[in-house]
């Protein structure tokens, strides 16, 4: 038994070795544009192929907007762009209907959603009823217009933005909200010699763009691949442990950090962990996930599901703070 299963694993390895070569195609194409923003770049592909959408978060100017645009246009795919808005409505995503004189008859006309890609840029400036629109529209991969439902193309994958210094203005997700997204991203400054090339690049008056060199349904051949990553069971213990650490700390030997978690992470972050660990593996050309492909996501995956207490907040610490904690006192398999 444990001989097929060896010989399972290196058919999958295999098979993900040769087909996994395109992943160097793109994170090459995008690297013609995007300087640096290595983590930013990977963590996309890896929303792309876990099949979840992605939030980013990051001061202004960090070529978050611009990161997005140039992996859509590396993949020969429909992208779409919607600025958010305090006047945005619900039907500037989704579509609305729209009365034929000559027909006497209402027609659907689709909104921006109808993309593979679709980029929501600083998503906490809309009102709640606009973000449970397209979250709506996230999670059911369906849209209703009228008495017509739709789905909604494949691949399909929002790619969110928001600002977390400038709150004027702003209507913040909802943690029930923000549990939909699969990773969310927290981008920093480049170094200084990336922002000494990003200005030699972006300064000549002729600035680089991607091109396409990837048909969006390789990106759907690759899902299906990821499916089949081999996560050995002492790893999905490893991902449980790290869960349930953020729900019952004292009952996983993390006393000090009771008082700081109101709420833990939801049952999707394992979900999320397991999924995002394989895309990783893929994106790795790996037909198996390690314990390194957890440890470096899981901030990602639970950054936005851990929910502090007062206690915490008053001592400045951050969900980024308690993760860090949980990964260095759970034992890794």
């Amino acid at each position: 038994m444990e001989e097929m299963l060896k010989d399972d694993i290196r058919l999958v390895h295999e098979e993900i070795e040769r087909e996994s070569v395109f992943v160097q195609t793109i994170t090459s194409e995008v690297g013609k544009v995007i300087v640096g923003q290595k983590y930013l770049v990977d963590r996309l592909l890896v929303g792309l192929f876990a099949d979840g959408h992605v939030l980013i978060e990051g001061v202004p100017g960090l070529a978050k907007t611009y990161a997005v645009k140039t992996l859509a246009r590396a993949i020969r795919s429909r992208f779409a762009r919607v600025q958010f808005t305090p006047d945005l409505l619900p039907a500037d995503i989704v579509g609305t209907q729209v009365f034929d004189q000559r027909t006497g008859a209402f027609n659907a006309r689709k909104g921006p959603v109808f993309a593979n890609l679709v980029l929501a840029d600083e998503i906490n400036r809309a009102p709640p009823k606009v973000q449970s629109a397209l979250l709506e529209a996230m999670q059911e991969r369906q849209v209703t217009i009228g008495e017509e439902t739709f789905r909604l193309d494949d691949p399909f994958l929002v790619l969110a933005t928001q600002n977390p210094i400038e709150q004027e203005g702003t209507y913040p997700l909802p943690e029930a909200q923000t549990d939909r997204f699969l990773l969310k991203l927290r981008v920093g400054y480049p170094t200084k010699d990336e922002e000494k090339l990003i200005i030699e690049r972006m300064t000549t008056g002729h600035e680089p763009e991607a091109e396409p060199v990837v048909e969006a349904a390789a990106i759907v051949r690759a899902r299906s691949l990821c499916n089949r990553v081999y996560v050995d069971d002492k790893l999905k213990d490893y991902i449980l442990n790290l869960v349930f650490a953020t729900r019952f700390p004292k009952e996983n030997g993390l006393d000090d950090l009771d008082p700081l978690i109101r709420y833990g992470a939801s049952p999707r972050a394992s979900i999320y962990l397991v999924t995002a660990a394989r895309a990783m593996a893929f994106l790795r050309r790996r037909g198996f996930v390690i314990p390194e492909d957890i440890k470096e996501l899981a901030p990602d995956v639970l950054r936005h599901r851990v929910i502090l207490s007062y206690e915490a907040e008053a001592e400045e610490l951050t969900s980024d703070d308690i993760v860090r904690r949980v990964l260095e006192r759970v034992e890794v398999p």
